[in-house]
């Protein structure tokens, strides 16, 4: 049996404390209950007094004794029956020793058994056919509600930090097979700090350029275009030479979604300081029933018309700009700030 202390001194010692209390109780019980005069003889007060109010020394009434005794022998069962006494792991039931864990994994066989013939029927169909059916995304949906609207909302569409679910702007991709692996998988995204590297100057700069990508009207033109060289020396890397971004990579800049916010305060907070997002991974703790039922839910939620997208594989370049973010670099802009030869982008992709 493996002990779950560095000695077996601590199971010894466990056991010893329990028996000693047991045995004090009893004796504290049984010493009070005996030692209280008789029922016949003239009962005598405590010697304390209250206000003038004394109190009798009465024996413990007959019920009172009892219910104690039965507290006693429930402890000793529950001892016997449970873990508690050391590394002694209880009798259990049915000849097998009780845990919180075993518990757990019986009473998720006896749901499994219960619901795997609903979730067989999709097993089986496609994606695409399961989107399609109405009970099957009212299950999808309920599972969603169970397991995810803590993160994506109940309405699926996030929240800051949080991706949206329902539009078509993906980082991961929108395939049915993708968006199954992120469930199963998770996924870790981190975005470097550039702060350190680019200066307040720089990370402005590019802030103001990034804006100029999803055409913003309010943005710096001067910074703008100084930002644009930044941008190609440092960021093309990950989010492409227009700012498309890259499908499991980096998020597309061109258009309208932001999961940190699209303010310049925002978009300067995240190039300075970088961002770092984690999804858990679902496979082992839901079954790939489930995991099906919820993928379905998700494409389904995302495509409407129940037909794949171009943005399920490649992210839609939107460059509407007023100032030369997507033409060539003019000429005489701001120096070039490359990365460090140590630093290595794989390192946080």
């Amino acid at each position: 049996m493996e002990s779950q202390f560095t000695s077996s001194f601590w199971h010894y010692y466990i056991i010893a404390i329990v028996a000693c209390s047991f045995i004090f109780i009893w004796w504290l019980l049984l010493s009070q209950h005996f030692q209280s005069p008789p029922r016949e003889q003239k009962v005598e007060t405590t010697g304390h007094s209250w206000d003038g109010i004394e109190e009798y020394n009465n024996r413990m009434p007959r019920w009172w004794f009892w219910m104690f005794v039965a507290t006693i022998f429930a402890g000793m069962g529950y001892l016997a029956l449970y873990p508690g006494l050391g590394d002694f792991k209880g009798i259990g039931f049915n000849g097998k020793p009780w845990s919180s864990v075993g518990q757990y994994q019986d009473e998720m066989q006896v749901a499994e058994k219960e619901t795997g013939a609903l979730y067989a029927k999709y097993k089986n169909m496609s994606i695409q056919d399961v989107a399609k059916d109405p009970a099957a995304m009212e299950i999808g949906k309920n599972l969603f509600g169970t397991y995810c609207i803590q993160c994506h909302g109940s309405d699926a569409k996030g929240s800051r930090g949080f991706p949206n679910l329902v539009d078509t702007d993906w980082i991961y991709g929108g395939t049915p097979e993708k968006i199954h692996e992120t469930i199963a998988k998770g996924r870790v995204g981190n975005m470097v700090a550039w702060g350190p590297i680019l200066g307040e100057e720089g990370v402005k700069d590019t802030a103001h350029f990034v804006m100029s990508l999803s055409g913003r009207e309010k943005f710096d033109e001067a910074r703008a275009a100084r930002g644009k060289e930044l941008f190609t020396a440092n960021c093309v890397a990950c989010h492409g030479d227009k700012g498309q971004g890259t499908i499991g990579m980096a998020p597309n800049l061109t258009d309208n979604t932001w999961l940190w916010g699209g303010r310049e305060k925002d978009i300067i907070a995240t190039i300075t300081g970088g961002r770092h997002n984690q999804m858990p991974a679902w496979d082992g703790f839901l079954s790939e029933e489930k995991l099906h039922l919820l993928t379905a839910f998700v494409w389904g939620s995302s495509h409407s018309q129940g037909k794949a997208l171009p943005t399920d594989t490649a992210p839609a370049l939107d460059c509407q700009v007023s100032v030369p973010a997507c033409a060539p670099t003019p000429k005489g802009s701001a120096p070039k700030v490359a990365v460090p030869a140590s630093f290595s982008r794989s390192a946080w992709l």
